[in-house]
């Protein structure tokens, strides 16, 4: 049972990108003919957009005892105080002040995220970065699940 989830999906322009790239390599295959063009073009479309669907598929997942952020199962009881980070502070957290051993779920799409703590430096982390659109309910969530 989920209590809170939420999908990390890349912007619809990231799909016009895909097409225009499958329409580029086969505006450079045109020299060698028609069929290579359509070949270059099915083969760029089909590599690029497995590549951003696998970016996009990120979820992140609150059950009652567990925080589920991309392929990392944390348990509530790890969780210490949360943060919510507007853009300006997401951005900060992203660079000059990430920590190199924090947990990060980083999506550039995502402006803001909530920043977690982790108090027993659980799996030798400080914290948990997570970019989120909702970070006021996930925060909420997430104190609603530690009781």
């Amino acid at each position: 049972m989920h209590i809170y989830e939420e999908r990390l999906s890349v912007p619809r322009s990231w799909w016009g990108l895909v097409a225009l790239g499958g329409a580029g390599l086969a505006v450079a295959a045109i020299p060698f003919g028609a069929l290579a063009a359509v070949i270059a073009a099915a083969l760029g479309i089909a590599v690029s957009a497995t590549l951003v669907h696998l970016h996009g598929r990120v979820r992140i997942l609150v059950t009652p005892g567990s925080l589920v952020v991309g392929k990392r199962v944390i348990p509530i009881e790890a969780l210490g105080a949360t943060e919510i980070l507007d853009e300006r502070e997401a951005f900060e957290w992203r660079t000059a002040r990430a920590n190199p051993y924090a947990l990060l779920l980083l999506r550039s799409y995502v402006p803001t995220a909530l920043r977690i703590e982790l108090p027993g430096a659980w799996g030798g982390a400080p914290y948990v970065y997570v970019s989120t659109r909702q970070p006021m309910n996930l925060a909420a969530v997430l104190a609603f699940a530690r009781g």
